[in-house]
C-alpha cells in the first residue's frame, strides 16, 4: 500500500512487504477528489486521493471529524461519485462492484429492520440477488453461527443489544460472501467494554473469512487493535498525509494493548494526526 500527496509519494509508509509489491490490489484509487455543489458554494471534500489496498488486508481510515473518510469510503461503495481522478474495486469500476455485489457494507447504526427477525433481515440482500430459499438459509446459518448469535435468529432487532445487533449486521454483510468489507464506525456508540470484545470479534472473523476490510474509526486504539495498515487524513479538504504499516501481528488479543509495541504505534498515529492539526 502507499499513499501519495500533491503526487509526491509517502516513502516513509512503503516497505518491502507492502502490500503494492506482494498482494493482488483489492482498491485501486489515483488523483481522486470530490467536490460537493452547495447552496453557500462548492465544498472541497477529498483532494488529490492515492492510495493502494491489497487483498485480504485491514485498513482503517482515521482522522477529525469531517475530514472525508466516510466520504471516501461511499466513493470505494459508489455511493457518492468523485469529482476528478479514477478508482477501481477489484478490478472493475465501484458502479460494477455494487451491482455484482463484491462488497458488504456495515453501518455505523445497525440498520435492521424491525419488524423482521434476525434470520429475516440477514435475508435481506439475498432475496434482493434472487437466491434460493436453500441458499439462503444455509448462509444465514453459516454466519449468524460465525458471530455467535445462531440461537436469537428468531429474535427481533429490539429483543437484542447494541452488540449483538450489530454482529447481526456483520453477518447480514457476509451473507453475500463480498469480496470486501466496508465498515463506517460500526462500534462508534457502543461502550467500551462491549467495544472491545467486539474489536476481538472482528479480528477472528476476519482471520476466518479473509476478506479485505476498510473501515472507519475515531478511535486510535481501535486502529491499532484492528489494522494492517492506518491511513491518517487531514481536515477538510480531506487528504492522506500518512500510511502506516502495523509492526504488530495480524490477530491480537485484548493484553497486546497492554505492551509497548501497542503504546509505539498509537503514539506514531497521534502524532501523524497533531502534524496536520487534526489534534491539540
Amino acid at each position: 500500500m502507499y499513499a501519495v500527496e500533491n503526487s509526491t509519494v509517502a516513502e516513509e509508509s512503503v516497505s518491502p512487504q507492502s502490500p503494492s509489491s506482494n498482494k493482488r490490489v483489492m482498491i485501486d484509487v489515483k488523483d481522486l477528489s470530490l467536490v460537493f455543489q452547495t447552496n453557500d458554494g462548492p465544498v472541497n471534500a477529498l483532494s488529490d486521493i492515492n492510495l493502494k489496498i491489497g487483498e485480504g488486508d485491514f485498513v482503517s481510515f482515521i482522522g477529525p471529524s469531517g475530514c472525508g473518510k466516510t466520504t471516501l469510503l461511499r466513493v470505494i461503495a459508489d455511493l457518492e461519485k468523485q469529482t476528478a481522478g479514477s478508482i477501481s474495486v477489484n478490478g472493475t469500476t465501484p458502479e460494477d462492484a455494487r451491482l455484482n455485489r463484491l462488497y458488504g457494507y456495515v453501518f455505523q447504526a445497525a440498520a435492521l429492520l424491525p419488524w423482521r427477525t434476525i434470520k429475516k433481515n440477514c435475508a435481506v440482500p439475498l432475496e434482493i440477488s434472487g437466491h434460493s430459499q436453500a441458499h439462503q438459509n444455509k448462509q444465514i446459518d453459516k454466519y449468524l453461527r460465525m458471530v455467535g448469535l445462531q440461537d436469537f435468529h428468531e429474535k427481533y432487532p429490539w429483543q437484542l443489544s447494541g452488540g449483538m445487533q450489530q454482529r447481526a449486521s456483520i453477518a447480514r454483510a457476509l451473507c453475500i460472501e463480498p469480496d470486501l468489507l466496508l465498515m463506517d464506525e460500526p462500534f462508534g456508540a457502543l461502550d467500551e467494554i462491549t467495544r472491545d470484545h467486539m474489536n476481538v470479534e472482528l479480528l477472528k472473523i476476519w482471520d476466518e473469512t479473509k476478506k479485505t476490510v476498510v473501515f472507519v474509526t475515531h478511535s486510535i486504539s481501535e486502529a491499532v487493535m484492528l489494522s494492517t495498515h492506518i491511513v491518517v487524513m487531514s481536515p477538510r479538504p480531506g487528504r492522506i498525509t500518512k500510511v502506516i504499516e502495523s509492526p504488530l501481528p495480524r490477530m491480537k488479543d485484548l493484553a497486546l494493548r497492554d505492551t509497548e509495541a501497542f503504546h509505539a504505534l498509537a503514539a506514531e498515529i497521534r502524532a501523524a494526526l497533531a502534524e496536520e492539526h487534526a489534534i491539540d
